[in-house]
């Protein structure tokens, strides 16, 4: 009986709580989402702003990211950064036309030990093209100026992967 009138008390009680809290602010700041534009040849292949990350992998003059959430101070001051990390890599194998990827054995008319031999060192090749592939891959970090954004509803943060390893913020 008294577990009876308990439960609906405490359910009450947690929904008046939620009455209890303060406003929404207004006229600047808040956050959203981290959204990016490459605008390179390369990959993006991870990023993040101040240490949050991006999400996603981003192509070749492609827009993508969704990272959440990235939030900002309700006023802006001057001199405000932020620090951007990314790495670049190769999007596609086949814009290395210098780093042939190696070509799979043909099965057909092979008795097994050739094939098995044939196989074998294929996937040493690939190890080795893998490697060469990777190594292209890059580390960036730079802290760039956060934009005025007094008076402007925040609804996140735009990246903007430049040409000659360069960032921009909007």
């Amino acid at each position: 009986m008294k577990s009876a009138l308990i439960s609906p008390l405490l359910a009450g009680l947690l929904l008046l709580t939620g009455c209890a809290q303060p406003a929404a602010r207004t006229g600047g700041g808040g956050g959203g989402t981290i959204d990016a534009i490459n605008h390179t040849k390369w990959a993006i292949n991870h990023f993040s702003i101040n240490g949050q990350s991006g999400i996603d992998i981003i192509g070749p003059f492609q827009g993508g990211g969704g990272g959440c959430c990235f939030s900002v101070p309700a006023r802006w001051t001057p001199g405000m950064t932020v620090r951007v990390d990314w790495e670049s890599g190769v999007a596609f194998a086949r814009d290395i036309p210098e780093i042939p990827e190696p070509a799979y054995p043909n099965y057909k008319g092979q008795d097994n030990k050739v094939w098995t031999e044939e196989i074998a060192e294929y996937n040493q090749q690939k190890r080795v093209w893998y490697k060469k592939i990777k190594a292209l891959k890059r580390q960036h970090s730079k802290t760039v100026p956060l934009p005025d954004y007094n008076g402007q509803d925040v609804c996140g943060i735009t990246v903007h992967f430049l040409p000659c390893d360069d960032v921009k913020v909007t």
